[in-house]
C-alpha cells in the first residue's frame, strides 16, 4: 500500500505470517526488556533521543537480537544470510515486511518497536520508516500521510486512561494503534478510526503482531464513521490536536479553525457513550484575551456528562508556533520559508486573539445526574503513572459526595488514602507549626494545607468512626463548641474526599 510517495506497506490480510513474524522475534528476546539488556542503559536512552551510535557500535556482533535490531529499530540492510538464520524470510519478503536492498541484503519496509504491556505483554508497535520514537534517526517523514509510532503523548493517554471492563471501545484517530491495542486487553470490541487509510493498515498490522485481536477499522474523521445507533462503553482519542494554519501534516493538524476539532471531538461524545462510560481525550485550547480558558472548556461539555478536565502545560504563542515548526524540522530548511511559515502562525492567533495555548487531558463520564460535575483545573506538577484507577476513583467520589449532604457526610466513615503524609511546616524551635500540609505521594501527588482541626481529623480517620463522632471528640479535646465545629467542618472534609486524601469506608 503507497500513499504520496510512501512506501507500500506489508500485506495486513496474513496473519499467518504476522504470527510467524512474532515468534521469531519473541525466540530472539526482541522485547523491551531484551533490548535494554543487549544495549545497555545508556544506549537504551540515547536510542529514545533518536541518537543511534551507541546502539549501531552494541550490534556489531551476529547474534540474532543484533540482527533484528538492526534490521527493524535501525533500519540498516542486513545480510540475506543471517536474515534467514533468524526470520521467516521467504514469507517477510512475499508478504513485504522486508525488501531486496543491494547485494544479498534485506531491508525492513516498516519500523517495529517491542512495547511492554500494562502487565508484560511483549507487544510490537509498527509505524513508517524513520517515525517510531527511539527508532533509526528519530521523526525523519515529513510526508503527508506519515505514520507516526508511540510518543509521550500516546503512552500518557494510555495511562490515564479508565480500564475497567468494556464490552465496546472507540479509538478515533488510531494511528499506529496503540491505543486500539490497550483496548483489546478489557473490551470485547474495539472500533478504531482513522482519516488516514495508511494509518488503518499500520493499526491492523500493530494488532496482528502483538498477537492481539484485530479490530473493527473504519476510514473517516471524527465520529463519521460511527453508525448513529452505535455507542460505546469506552471512547478514546489522540486527536491531531496542533492549532495551526491549515492542516499541512495529517498526523498532527486538525484542519478546522483554532481548537475547533477538539471542541467537536469533546462535544460529540455524549450522545455515543453508554450509561457510566469514560471518554479520554489529549487536547489543545485556546486561551483567548477576554475571556476565561476554565469556562471555555466548560462551554465544550456535553449534556449529561461529568467532566474533568486538567491543564498539564501552557504555552504563549510564540513558544507554541516553535515547537511545532521544530517538530516539522522546518527550522533546518531555508530560512525565509521558516520565516514565513512563522509569521502564519502568528497572524493566525492574532486574527483569533489568542494569547497562550493550553495542554491537557479531558476525561468525560455519561451520567444520569440531574447536575452533572466539572471540574476543570491546572495542575503543572509531577503525577505518577498510571493514572487510570486515579481517574476512575475521581468520578466514584463525585458520585459520593453528590449524593451526600453535610449532615449524611457526619454520618460517614473515611480512611486516610494510603501513601498521603503529613508535613508540619513552621520556624526551627517555634511550638506550633505555622501550617499543616497533606501530602500524596501516588496518584496526582497532590498537596493541601489543611487547619490543626483538618490535621487531626484525617490523622484518625481509619474508618472505625464516624465523622461526627472524630468532630465531637475533638472539640472536647481543644475545647471548642461540637456545634459550632460541626457546622463548619463538612466543606474542608468535603474538599479531602474530593482531592483524594480520604475515601469513604463503607
Amino acid at each position: 500500500m503507497s500513499i504520496s510517495g510512501l512506501p507500500a506497506l506489508p500485506a495486513s490480510d496474513r496473519p499467518d505470517v504476522a504470527a510467524r513474524l512474532r515468534d521469531a522475534l519473541l525466540g530472539a528476546s526482541f522485547t523491551a526488556d531484551g533490548l535494554l539488556d543487549l544495549l545497555g542503559a545508556p544506549a537504551y536512552a540515547a536510542l529514545a533521543r533518536s541518537e543511534t551510535v551507541p546502539a549501531l557500535r552494541a550490534t556489531r556482533g551476529d547474534t540474532p537480537l543484533e540482527v533484528l535490531v538492526r534490521l527493524f529499530l535501525l533500519q540498516q540492510p542486513v545480510p540475506h544470510a543471517r536474515v534467514e538464520a533468524v526470520l521467516p524470510l521467504d514469507a517477510c519478503l512475499e508478504s513485504g515486511w522486508l525488501v531486496p536492498a543491494g547485494v544479498d541484503e534485506v531491508a525492513a519496509t516498516v519500523d517495529v518497536r517491542p512495547y511492554g504491556g500494562p502487565d508484560g505483554e511483549d507487544w510490537f508497535i509498527v509505524s513508517d520508516l524513520g517515525c517510531a520514537v527511539g527508532g533509526a534517526g528519530g521523526i525523519g517523514s515529513r510526508e503527508e500521510g506519515v505514520v507516526l509510532g508511540v510518543g509521550g503523548a500516546s503512552t500518557t493517554l494510555a495511562g490515564i486512561t479508565v480500564r475497567t471492563p468494556a464490552s465496546s471501545a472507540l479509538d478515533l484517530g488510531t494511528g499506529s494503534g496503540i491505543q486500539a491495542l490497550h483496548a483489546s486487553r478489557h473490551a470485547t470490541r474495539v472500533t478504531a478510526t482513522d482519516l488516514n487509510p495508511r494509518a488503518l493498515h499500520i493499526t491492523a498490522l500493530t494488532l496482528a503482531l502483538s498477537g492481539a485481536p484485530a479490530a473493527d477499522l473504519r476510514e473517516g474523521s471524527l465520529y463519521e464513521p460511527v453508525l448513529d445507533d452505535e455507542t460505546y462503553d469506552l471512547i478514546v482519542s489522540n486527536p491531531p490536536f496542533v492549532i495551526s494554519p491549515g492542516a499541512r501534516l495529517t498526523y498532527r493538524d486538525g484542519g478546522m479553525g483554532g481548537d475547533d476539532l477538539c471542541r467537536s471531538l469533546v462535544q460529540g461524545a455524549g450522545d455515543r457513550l453508554n450509561e457510566g462510560g469514560f471518554a479520554q481525550f489529549l487536547a489543545n485550547w485556546q486561551h483567548v484575551e477576554g475571556e476565561d480558558w476554565q469556562d471555555r472548556l466548560r462551554s465544550w461539555v456535553p449534556r449529561g456528562c461529568d467532566a474533568w478536565i486538567v491543564q498539564r502545560e501552557t504555552q504563549d504563542v510564540t513558544q507554541y508556533a516553535e515547537l511545532w515548526l521544530r517538530d516539522a524540522g522546518d527550522h533546518r530548511g531555508d530560512l525565509a520559508e521558516y520565516q514565513a511559515r512563522y509569521d502564519a502562525w502568528l497572524d493566525e492567533f492574532e486574527a483569533r486573539k489568542v494569547k497562550a495555548v493550553g495542554f491537557g487531558w479531558i476525561t468525560l463520564r455519561r451520567t444520569g445526574a440531574a447536575v452533572p460535575s466539572i471540574t476543570v483545573e491546572e495542575w503543572p506538577h509531577s503525577v505518577e503513572q498510571p493514572l487510570g484507577e486515579t481517574v476512575r476513583t475521581h468520578f466514584d467520589r463525585v458520585d459520593y459526595l453528590r449524593s451526600h449532604d453535610d449532615a449524611a457526610l457526619l454520618e460517614g466513615r473515611f480512611r486516610l488514602v494510603t501513601e498521603v503524609v503529613q508535613e508540619q511546616v513552621g520556624l526551627p524551635g517555634a511550638e506550633d507549626p505555622e501550617h499543616v500540609v497533606l501530602r500524596q505521594h501516588r496518584g496526582m501527588r497532590r498537596a493541601t494545607k489543611v487547619d490543626t482541626v483538618g490535621a487531626g481529623f484525617a490523622g484518625v480517620c481509619d474508618g472505625s468512626l464516624s465523622a461526627g463522632r472524630i468532630l465531637d471528640a475533638i472539640a472536647q479535646l481543644v475545647g471548642e463548641d461540637p456545634v459550632l465545629l460541626r457546622d463548619r467542618t463538612p466543606a474542608q472534609i468535603r474538599l479531602l474526599v474530593e482531592q483524594g486524601f480520604l475515601e469513604p469506608a463503607e
